[in-house]
């Protein structure tokens, strides 16, 4: 039986907050709406007590109420504002939701709210604060990263299930893992789905929303990604587990037009604090952006969006000591897509979003998301086959730059399903040695296929879980994708903090970025030119110097390459013709017989390196 004492709560704190002996509840009611708190019994879905919010516990558009003696852990929660059951958008826990899909529209008591009582040890942990130079982001969605069988994890589609996959993210390399929306939103009960995954729903025909985006509870983890039924613990348990192993957490959040910039900025403040994620990624309009650059509590803490006017947000010609803020968006996968397959006019495109690397803010650089064709995909088809999401492939983009190379989807020709197997290599390379950020998306490193389906987004099956593929063409991407990323880390000319210039300011010889064509020192970015050599400056880069020789034609071609300084000669250390060892192995690089140009063929991406070594004579 209750034995409490009600009065006027705290306005200021939103949610559940504890004060003292006094448990305080606050809540936004707009229109004057009549309000009152339901209390449940822990798993219950009987009302143990109503309590109506009184006229003096009213301040402004806040309904607060404090109760005394009130033990939180025993109880649940809800509102009743105009007569209608509705859950805090404050809410630490959502209980009811943990089997995925549950049907609970017809049940008002059915999904409840609790608070967090619970203490976590964090054990001295923080969050790790990478330079976004040094940064290797990881895109997955928490519960299609491991659901699939092949994962063979004990705990498939859970926070828990990911948690077992940290070891592989170490071996590759990965020191960023973002995570696809993971807070408790809402999806529709789907019946069996068909052959060829075509959703069938129950809730007025509406589809089933896997990734994510819409109305949500943004402060409770959900409940269904959860292995032990307790999301909090288990969600920290993994951030705590990503921090000892190197890897940083980002979130993803989405917030529908017109939500409140108070609730956003009280969301991303709290899961800062309360789970020690190290950035957030916000993909939405209506985000008070300039407010999240400039709060304090989050001067250390990765921020990406869209787009960031740097104008806006600091004095002119200041720079952050700590680059929080980085940019997000589709401009670098358009280029480097048309690139890759060929399009005239992209050199110029090209070559400068390769070098792009702003002092105020970082810049995320992917070919492939969520949101579009897998690698895999991009290869295969020409265009999208959405079919099986009941639109009649009327949704998802149309523009996907994607080139099939002569056939539609899967192949048993050789000779293309190697071509293929190349330009997959090639678009890696691309995204790997640019100077932003490189944005793998999970699966595309193991040759993941979605079946040309580009907007998965109710496709919680087979078509958009991650597919773990011990065919060994995947294998050997895998280890390709980890050389890859060593090198990238082994040579900073491909990760730096400070932007190219593209000239001799130091005065050491040769500028420290220069492109390259049929002549050295000469670029060649013309319209109908597909290839082009970039020189990086060892003696600026504090490394060895690097040529990387990039040629998107379907015919040989070749790049004339500057001389090195005395003693050194150019090896090739990378060459995207070969599938078996892509990248060769350190101190067993290939000396260039000619020394003054470099024959690349069709489709084809070259590294060399500068190197001491003398050339052996017989």
């Amino acid at each position: 039986m209750l034995n409490y004492r009600i009065g006027a709560g705290n306005p200021v704190y939103l949610g559940v907050t504890k004060h003292g002996k006094d448990i305080n509840f606050a809540v936004v009611v707009q229109d004057k709406k009549d309000c009152s708190l339901l209390l449940y019994e822990k798993g219950s879905q009987k009302i143990a007590a109503e309590l109506s919010f009184m006229e003096e516990m009213r301040f402004g558009e806040v309904c607060a109420m404090k109760i005394s003696q009130l033990p939180l852990k025993e109880y649940e929660y809800n509102y009743r504002i105009g007569g209608e059951v509705v859950q805090d958008p404050y809410a630490g826990y959502i209980r009811g939701t943990e089997i995925r899909g549950a049907d609970t529209e017809e049940k008002p008591h059915a999904v409840r709210c609790a608070a967090v009582t619970e203490r976590f040890s964090w054990q001295e942990d923080e969050p790790l604060e990478i330079p976004y130079e040094d940064c290797i982001l990881y895109i997955t969605h928490a519960r299609g990263f491991t659901m699939d069988a092949s994962a063979k994890v004990r705990h498939p589609g859970t926070f828990a299930g990911i948690k077992e996959k940290i070891p592989y993210l170490k071996s590759l390399g990965i020191n960023q893992l973002e995570l696809m929306p993971v807070y408790e939103f809402s999806e529709y009960q789907r019946e069996k789905a068909s052959k060829k995954h075509k959703p069938v729903h129950k809730n007025s025909g509406q589809h089933q929303n896997y990734w994510g985006y819409g109305p949500a509870c943004f402060f409770a983890p959900k409940a269904s990604y959860s292995a032990s039924k307790d999301p909090v613990r288990e969600l920290k348990e993994l951030v705590r587990e990503l921090h000892k192993n190197g890897i940083e957490l980002i979130l993803e959040f989405y917030f529908p037009e017109r939500t409140n910039p108070h609730l956003i900025m009280d969301c991303m403040r709290y899961w800062v604090s309360e789970y020690h994620i190290d950035g957030i990624h916000v993909n939405s309009q209506g985000v008070p952006l300039r407010e999240l650059a400039l709060d304090p509590m989050l001067s250390r803490i990765k921020i990406m969006s869209e787009y960031f006017p740097l104008e806006d947000y600091y004095e002119p010609d200041y720079v952050p000591s700590f680059r929080r803020l980085a940019e997000y968006n589709d401009d670098f996968l358009v280029k480097a897509r048309r690139f890759l397959k060929g399009d005239e006019d992209m050199l110029e495109q090209m070559a400068w979003s390769m070098r792009r690397n702003p002092a105020g803010k970082a810049v995320i650089n992917y070919m492939a998301n969520h949101n579009g064709f897998t690698f895999a995909d991009l290869v295969s088809y020409e265009g999208k086959h959405n079919e099986a999401n009941g639109e009649q492939n009327q949704d998802g983009t149309n523009y996907n730059y994607s080139c099939n190379y002569g056939e539609e989807g899967p192949t048993s020709v050789k000779k293309l399903a190697q071509l293929r197997r190349r330009q997959i290599r090639n678009a890696f390379m691309l995204l790997l040695f640019s100077q932003g950020v490189p944005a793998i998306y999970g699966g595309d490193e193991m040759g993941n296929s979605q079946g040309g389906n580009n907007n998965v987004w109710c496709q919680d099956n087979e078509t958009a879980w991650v597919q773990w593929s011990k065919k060994s063409a995947d294998r050997r991407l895998r280890e390709f994708v980890k050389e890859a990323i060593r090198f990238r880390k082994e040579h900073p000319a491909f990760g730096r903090r400070q932007a190219y210039v593209q000239k001799d300011y130091l005065s050491r010889g040769m500028p420290d970025l220069s492109y390259h064509g049929r002549k050295a020192w000469y670029e060649e970015f013309e319209s109908y030119n597909r290839q082009m050599g970039v020189l990086y400056a060892g003696c600026y880069t504090g490394g060895e110097t690097c040529y990387a020789a990039y040629n998107m034609h379907m015919a040989d071609q070749k790049l004339a390459l500057p001389v090195l300084p005395k003693g050194q000669h150019w090896y090739v250390a990378a060459d995207t013709g070969r599938e078996m060892q892509t990248f060769y192995r350190k101190g067993e690089e290939m000396l260039l017989e000619d020394q003054k140009f470099v024959a690349v063929p069709p489709r084809t991406i070259l590294i060399l390196t500068g190197k001491k070594d003398e050339i052996k004579t017989d």
